[in-house]
């Protein structure tokens, strides 16, 4: 074999490569790398007040270019895209953000430097506040403040900017990672599929994926290195695998798979609607978590009968400043309204030392994530507090359908000040005349160990409980699910995890107050006999998942959970559980592999 045919050889060579799992489906076909490249940036000195003026007003020139282009990609984005331009609207506010506009004009000004450099210290700055940040959400948007700088940078240097909506052909989208811009200027018609070397399932191109109903795998690390411009891949969505170069008999068989996932997935979501009843009677509430209002039409459309997490930083993060009462309250008068007449849990602001808005003095903080946040934070601010309170509270009043959930409670104190807050805002509608519901269920996170210790004393002063998984597995196991050499032991089936779940919901019911679970193993379809078999009352999960889970939930038992969940208990080990589980599942479910992502 000569040196070229070997080298050919070698680079046909099938390969796998192993991702987080955003939008399912599976996709097979040829791959499209779209580079990013960076803008070189040139450092020039400004010698006179006249230059000086020159350089503020080209940025501020290359701002409104910026602008215009991110207002005209809006007005053209898919229809499918429509209900996600807020994102869009997210990048318009960064534009106007102080830490980049009026940070760079200020260096120019102090530095006496050309705009390009000034703004890359403006970038460099803010990249240095990210990497403290604890929170994989948060730390995502740091991407979006890259694409907006890269936007500006074009516009300064005067380079063409590169788009998606210019293909020939249909193709994978093989990128470093994709902004909301990027996804935006796409012709759907030939887009097959996204997959990228960063991002996962809080990121807006997983968000943008799901929207557009194409399968996606993101955080591949290194796809871009790995797949070459025209190579043919498969793209399995539902298992987070890319295949690359694959041979005829893999071809084969993934086109087999391919077609039976389309005539499952065509018939859950035709089943979406109802309920999640097991095959002898056991009804378990399904509900959706999101972030925004846009993502209620979802929900609602995958089976989510309420939303069980409403997360509320995102109004807090896209301003300028603390949003106002009269916005929050908008915001959550339009979520009760949508979501009638189911209910809708909207969690407090969860903000702090690892998520931040400009306009709050917040020092720095070794760990974050155990540092001043969530209900901390709210208690050590209580007028922000207050004006997230009375904004919940008045619009309970819509359709008597709003719950309040407070996260990250530790111990009793902070739930008997958290409520006595509560009271105090309540005293103060009352006595202005302004209508709310004076019995609003209160509930808490369940999501720090010791509040599993003490959760029987805990449950004497709230309605429910809410088991925030991702947390609690978090800190009970020391993991920090981002750190790379420590990221393998982040795991859900510990026999601790299972314990301290099967404490909350002993304690819960004791006290006969609700129990639910609103982290990513209410999700998992491998985690079903747990959940039911510890008698959750309520599992809330991403919008995509809830067909599925319906769909398995009614295929089995109860009778059949409870003839193995002491097994379950017994076991020592998560490899141990895990294998119970899939083996457990399999029994119940035959096709239970072709459906999921376990091997």
């Amino acid at each position: 074999m000569s040196v070229t045919e070997n080298k050919e050889s070698q680079r046909k060579k099938k390969k796998i490569l192993k991702g987080i799992p955003v939008c399912p489906g599976i996709i097979i076909g040829k791959a499209h790398l779209f580079d990013r490249s960076k803008v070189k940036v040139f450092y020039q000195y400004l010698t006179s007040e006249e230059q000086v003026r020159e350089e503020i007003e080209r940025f501020k020139s290359a701002v409104k270019k910026t602008k215009h282009q991110i207002m005209e990609l809006k007005s053209k984005m898919p229809e499918a895209l429509k209900k996600h331009s807020f994102i869009i609207d997210t990048h318009l506010m960064m534009i106007e953000d102080s830490m980049i506009t009026d940070s760079t004009i200020e260096t120019i000004r102090h530095d006496r430097i050309n705009a390009e450099w000034a703004l890359q210290k403006s970038m460099d700055k803010i990249r240095e506040l990210f990497e403290q940040v604890e929170d994989k959400y948060i730390r995502e948007r740091i991407n979006d403040v890259q694409d907006v700088v890269r936007r500006l940078m074009i516009n300064l240097t005067g380079k063409e900017p590169e788009n998606l909506s210019s293909l020939k052909e249909r193709v994978i989208i093989v990128a470093h990672d994709l902004s909301p811009m990027d996804t935006s200027e796409i012709d759907t018609t030939k887009i097959m599929g996204f997959i990228t070397d960063v991002g996962g399932k809080t990121s807006h191109t997983a968000i943008m994926s799901q929207a557009l109903k194409i399968p996606a795998v993101l955080g591949l690390e290194r796809a871009m290195k790995e797949i070459n411009d025209g190579s043919l891949i498969i793209v399995d969505g539902n298992n987070g695998e890319v295949i690359v170069e694959p041979d005829e008999e893999t071809i084969i068989q993934y086109h087999e798979k391919q077609e039976r996932y389309e005539k499952y997935e065509s018939y859950i979501l035709r089943t979406s609607h109802l309920p999640a009843v097991t095959k002898d009677g056991y009804h378990i509430t399904i509900k959706a978590n999101i972030e925004f209002l846009e993502e209620v039409v979802m929900a609602k459309d995958h089976g989510a009968e309420g939303i069980g997490l409403y997360r509320t930083e995102f109004l807090y993060l896209r301003s300028k400043g603390v949003p106002s009462e009269k916005e929050l309250y908008e915001d959550y008068r339009e979520l009760a309204e949508l979501i009638a007449p189911e209910s809708v849990t909207i969690r407090t602001v969860d903000l702090g030392g690892d998520k931040f808005t400009s306009e709050i003095d917040l020092s720095e903080e070794i760990n974050p994530a155990m540092g001043l946040r969530a209900i901390r934070f709210c208690l050590k601010q209580p007028e922000i507090f207050k004006s997230q309170l009375r904004a919940i509270l008045r619009a309970s009043s819509v359709g008597n359908n709003i719950k309040i959930m407070f996260p990250m409670i530790s111990g009793i104190h902070e739930i008997i000040e958290s409520k006595r807050i509560l009271k105090e805002v309540m005293d103060e509608l009352e006595e202005k005349g302004i209508p709310f519901n004076r019995n609003i269920p209160v509930g808490i996170m369940i999501e720090i160990p010791s509040a599993v210790t003490v959760s029987d004393l805990l449950a004497r002063h709230v309605d429910f409980f809410s088991i925030g998984t991702n947390d609690l597995i978090q800190y009970a196991l020391a993991i920090d699910r981002v750190n790379e050499h420590v990221a393998y032991m982040y795991q859900p089936f510990h026999p601790a995890i299972i314990r301290m779940l099967n404490q909350v919901v002993h304690s819960a019911k004791s006290n006969g107050i609700g129990v639910y679970i609103c982290g990513e193993m209410a999700g998992d379809p491998l985690c079903i006999p747990l959940m039911l078999g510890l008698e959750i009352e309520e599992l809330s999960m991403n919008p995509p998942n809830i067909p599925l889970m319906k769909n398995l939930i009614r295929s089995i038992s109860m009778k059949e959970i409870k003839s193995v969940f002491h097994n379950i208990m017994e076991l020592d080990t998560a490899s141990k559980v895990k294998e119970f589980l899939i083996k457990t599942m399999l029994d119940w479910v035959p096709d239970f592999r072709e459906k999921l992502i376990y091997e």
